[in-house]
């Protein structure tokens, strides 16, 4: 394997697509080669591919093109496995996430931890506000793994966990008879432009944005 070839495969649609360019700008200013993809079939021989954003499994033989496979995932794993993590957490009135680097294998979120990093949110971002912190800790995490892989003893991970199951539009329903204050954490979590808060009222469905607001 190049030692000195770094891949980051994600998804052209990803929100964390501009953070993984950044990611790869840093990577070639530690003197490596960097190259962003696609698809699995993309990939070349490498030394390190980190997957960012990417929702398909790769097979045993896809592991094998690169010596390490590492994901980022918003969770204190095995807790957590699953789907939008973070996402999760924050409906679950958590503001304290912890971040796992493992390495990919055949099960989902189950291979062997390289790294965790613990973040507390102030409690009032919104989704592009605590996706951008997101993004800047995978990418943090990334470089760190990066620069001292050769001191880094991955440990297993202990049997069990939990699982988020994938969130879908409909997760985004507002309930007309709750307070807002009651409802404010999934409002922190709906994506105004892909998955925007919603609710049902005398027949008709309406759509509403949440966005930060100052009279200043």
């Amino acid at each position: 394997m190049n030692s000195k070839k770094i891949v980051i495969l994600t998804e052209p649609s990803s929100w964390i697509l501009p953070h993984a360019r950044s990611l790869s700008e840093k990577i070639f200013g530690l003197g490596y080669e960097c190259k962003i993809v696609f698809s699995a079939d993309e990939i070349e021989n490498s030394w390190i591919c980190f997957i960012l954003g990417f929702t398909k499994l790769l097979s045993d033989s896809e592991l094998e093109y690169c010596t390490h496979n590492l994901v980022v995932h918003e969770s204190d794993l095995p807790q957590g496995k699953g789907f939008a993590p973070m996402a999760w957490q924050i409906l679950e009135g958590s503001d304290e996430i912890t971040f796992t680097l493992f390495e990919a294998s055949g099960g989902a979120d189950s291979g062997r931890i390289w790294l965790k990093k613990r973040i507390k949110l102030a409690g009032t971002e919104l989704c592009s506000e605590w996706r951008n912190i997101q993004g800047n800790v995978t990418e943090s995490m990334c470089i760190d793994a990066l620069t001292n892989a050769c001191h880094i003893n991955p440990t297993d991970q202990p049997e069990g966990g939990s699982f988020y199951k994938r969130r879908t539009p409909s997760d985004s329903e507002i309930d007309v008879t709750k307070t807002i204050a009651s409802q404010f954490e999934l409002l922190r979590v709906v994506d105004n432009e892909r998955y925007p808060a919603f609710f049902f009222y005398r027949g008709k469905k309406y759509k509403l944005k949440i966005e930060e607001f100052s009279d200043e």
